[in-house]
């Protein structure tokens, strides 16, 4: 079985090929929808990418090339996608202004509702 190896920049070559002779080939029955031809021939193509152990299947068509198409459309973007690093986030603080306001407001809004309610009752 092959390990994932996706610490590892592996350049996505262009020709089919060159993509082709890394990856390991299996057909399968695709089932589903198609019926009798479906059920009959094995035109489902899993690709799976030795080197990362990425993996990508096609199987809408009736035709074998056709799923081999496809699946080598989807193996590229997977490749590609696995390469992009993501942003690294910069966790963010609230400025003191801005905390002061907010502290500001909260005190005023808390007056205006305490000046809204029923006068106490002194006399008791």
């Amino acid at each position: 079985m092959a390990e994932h190896r996706r610490d590892r920049a592996v350049p996505v070559p262009e020709s089919d090929e060159e993509l082709l002779g890394q990856c390991r080939i299996e057909t399968f029955r695709s089932g589903g929808k198609g019926g009798q031809h479906q059920n009959a021939t094995d035109s489902g193509v899993r690709l799976t990418h030795l080197p990362t152990g990425v993996w990508a299947s096609g199987r809408r068509s009736r035709s074998q090339l056709r799923n081999k198409r496809a699946a080598l459309c989807t193996l590229r973007r997977k490749l590609r996608a696995a390469r992009v690093r993501p942003k690294r986030r910069v966790p963010t603080a609230v400025p003191p202004r801005a905390h002061a306001r907010r502290l500001r407001a909260k005190r005023q809004r808390s007056v205006r509702k305490a000046l809204r309610r029923r006068p106490r009752d002194d006399a008791d």
